[in-house]
């Protein structure tokens, strides 16, 4: 019995450790953007500069 007392313990320290961590990267204004994201996969093609195609050079024959 004294095992489920010692998880219990653990685990609502583990939450509270994590709800503070939640609680300070919301302060900081990490979550403040919500835009961007959702629209930076459809410009991501712009913001990659491409490399000139080398062009390779065929003789006929």
């Amino acid at each position: 019995m004294s095992v489920i007392y010692v998880l219990l313990t653990i685990s609502i320290t583990i939450a509270i450790v994590f709800f503070i961590g939640f609680i300070k990267a919301v302060k900081s204004g990490q979550y403040d953007d919500d835009y961007t994201p959702s629209v930076r996969m459809l410009f991501e093609d712009e913001l990659v500069k491409t490399k000139p195609n080398k062009t390779i050079n065929k003789t006929k024959v």
